[in-house]
């Protein structure tokens, strides 16, 4: 019986990873403290505010108390405002909107009642007062 080599090959490889597998050890809890991973996450969880930070001020200081007030995109509302970039700033029926990129620009164009109810809603949550 021969044995393609495209088989061989792909039979050799396979048994090279297994056997690799094989070899590598857990690593233990010696290897690694605490302090380094609790560290690690903090730079990681800061790094976001930070950049969404240097976004957001970029902005006038109106559309700055605007944003901080919204927090969030008018229609995709787990989107935290400045984190795709500057946020999109919107007039619906006289009233300024944010939203966090120019593809959610449509859908609060067609249902405009419904994207200042939650905006409206978005401030009361943040404790904004309405001006």
């Amino acid at each position: 019986m021969c044995i393609s080599w495209k088989s061989w090959f792909c039979c050799a490889a396979l048994g090279m990873f297994a056997t690799g597998c094989q070899t590598q050890t857990a690593p233990t809890t010696a290897d690694v403290s605490t302090e380094s991973v609790l560290a690690e996450a903090d730079a990681a969880d800061s790094q976001p505010d930070s950049d969404i930070a240097l976004v957001l001020g970029k902005l006038s200081a109106e559309d700055r108390k605007t944003v901080d007030a919204q927090k969030y995109c008018a229609v995709m509302s787990s989107n935290l405002l400045g984190s795709m970039g500057t946020p999109l700033k919107l007039e619906i029926k006289g009233e300024s909107v944010f939203l966090c990129c120019s593809g959610c620009k449509s859908k609060a164009q067609e249902n405009p009642d419904q994207t200042l109810a939650a905006v409206a809603k978005m401030k009361a949550d943040n404790g904004a007062v309405e001006n």
